[in-house]
């Protein structure tokens, strides 16, 4: 600052405060269009101020001219070429950009401008080994972080394509059942009836899949020798059955077909009802009316149920059968075997009504045959002996089946049970041995015998043996069955026939007491 004199004009002295190199002459260099002038301050630093230079920066010894004639020594702060920036700030000193990315030593120009001119610099870095190693960490980061990416990348591709590909061949395997499971249906309709065609109902295996949890578990009904049998809820809320097969010989494949067959034509109160079916897999799925009570099997010998069926019920039971038995028989269109009755395939609705399923291995016979010829199919126990030995089957086998249901009924045993020495006994040979000895009443259930009168139980016993005749023309229809039940039940006992069932197995005579109960 100078301060020798002072400049005025007339009266007038001024006196303002100008970088000395913008105040030449008396007069100031100032732009038309600038209406401020530049001022240089400067201010004094001591050894004990260092610590407001930036670390990066360095002191340098200053004199400084105090403009009247005097000076004074201060200290500075200075940046190097690597660095720019204010040095007087703390964190004021950052790594030149040239220098930064100058691992080794290295030379660059800078240019800036001094009171208008363009001036040029040359510098050098020294070297930076530490952005060498944040570029080498960075790029290891940059290196790690893109390998992953693109790790993950190929893995959702890759699993992305698998769900793909596996999509697709489940598509084209369920093109293939359908076809193949379509085929065979639409075959066996036209041979059993050509009306039959195109009837049924056809659900998706997604439907059905959604219906019962993707076969959950806990959906299973119950699990046979040809199957398992899920609980299952359709989109409109029913409530249903869907029975899946084991699986996967033809032979089986075949039977589902005919029961799907069988099914689409039945339509009796007693009989269960198909939906529909599923031929989109491997086996197809039947779809059928939903009984909650279970199997009769399980109502007879399950000793966990609370609920004794009554005699009543019991007999109201084997009636309602033999009514579907004998609707199958001989109001059909083209009448139907069985082959398989037994109490397990018996199924009980909430108001204990019976419902008669499971016809994989039943058969279609026309007006004209009176037998069929295959191989011996059905239930240990409940197995018609003639049947057993020639392979010729007929609707007397079905009585016979049910023959032993009915001894059941009565007596509470299974068709095959052990006796009190641990010997396997026929339920249907110890009935008859029993009733030729005259103590039939004494194997029956307790329940029975308290409920039921001695006339009623003997009218019982005697049907029995007529369904139990080892000689098939002896026994009666399903329908002669049914109508005797019926009567029995509403005490309207048939005389005609009394004394015709004591003797029906072996055309002789019984003994005394047995003969004075049928007479």
């Amino acid at each position: 600052m100078n301060l020798t004199s002072v400049d005025g004009v007339g009266d007038c002295e001024y006196a303002l405060l100008v970088d000395e190199d913008s105040y030449i002459k008396g007069r100031l260099s100032v732009d038309a269009h600038n209406i401020f002038v530049p001022i240089t301050l400067m201010w004094i630093l001591t050894s004990n101020d260092t610590p407001y230079c930036c670390q990066r920066a360095y002191l340098v010894n200053l004199e400084l001219d105090m403009g009247n004639g005097t000076s004074m020594e201060s200290r500075g702060c200075f940046l190097d070429g690597r660095y720019e920036g204010n040095p007087y700030l703390y964190n004021g000193c950052e790594d030149r950009e040239e220098c930064a990315r100058c691992p080794y030593s290295c030379d660059y120009m800078i240019m800036y401008l001094v009171h208008g001119l363009i001036k040029f610099s040359n510098l050098t870095c020294s070297q930076n080994p530490e952005w060498y190693e944040s570029k080498s960490s960075s790029l290891g980061i940059t290196l790690g972080a893109t390998l992953s990416m693109g790790i993950l990348f190929l893995v959702a591709t890759s699993y992305t394509l698998y769900k793909w590909i596996k999509k697709a061949r489940e598509r084209s395997q369920r093109k293939r059942f359908f076809k193949r499971n379509s085929s065979l249906l639409l075959k066996q309709q036209e041979e059993a009836d050509s009306s039959l065609v195109g009837k049924t109902v056809l659900f998706t295996s997604h439907e059905l899949e959604k219906a019962i949890d993707n076969f959950n578990e806990n959906r299973i009904l119950g699990r046979g020798g040809q199957g398992t049998v899920y609980k299952g809820m359709l989109v409109d809320g029913r409530i249903v059955a869907i029975k899946k097969s084991k699986v996967v010989d033809g032979s089986r494949l075949e039977q589902f077909i005919n029961e799907v067959v069988i099914l689409s034509q039945v339509n009796h109160r007693n009989v269960v009802k198909l939906f529909g079916c599923c031929l989109e897999t491997n086996v197809p799925l039947l779809v059928s009316e939903f009984i909650t009570n279970g199997t009769m099997y399980d109502c007879l010998h399950n000793d966990t149920k609370e609920f004794p069926l009554s005699l009543d019920m019991r007999i109201r039971i084997a009636t309602e059968v033999a009514r579907a038995l004998a609707y199958l028989h001989s109001a059909t269109s083209i009448p139907i075997y069985h082959r398989d009755i037994k109490t397990t395939n018996i199924l009980l609705d909430n108001k204990y009504r019976a419902k008669v399923s499971d016809f994989g291995t039943s058969r279609f016979v026309s007006i004209e045959q009176t037998h069929l010829s295959t191989l011996v199919k059905g239930t240990f126990g409940y197995l018609d002996p003639e049947y057993f030995q020639s392979s010729q089957f007929t609707e007397k086998g079905d009585v016979y089946s049910f023959g032993v249901a009915l001894v059941e009924l009565l007596t509470g045993e299974k068709p095959i049970f052990i006796n009190r020495f641990g010997e396997h006994i026929s339920l249907a040979t110890h009935f008859m041995l029993a009733f030729e000895e005259g103590h039939v009443m004494y194997i029956f259930y307790m329940m029975v015998l308290k409920e039921g009168v001695s006339n009623e139980l003997m009218l019982l016993a005697n049907l029995a043996m007529r369904c139990l005749n080892l000689n098939r023309k002896y026994r009666p229809t399903m329908k002669e069955v049914a109508i005797e039940l019926g009567m029995i039940r509403t005490s309207q006992i048939p005389f005609t026939n009394r004394t015709n069932t004591c003797s029906s197995r072996t055309g002789g005579s019984l003994d005394a007491n047995i003969w004075q109960t049928c007479s």
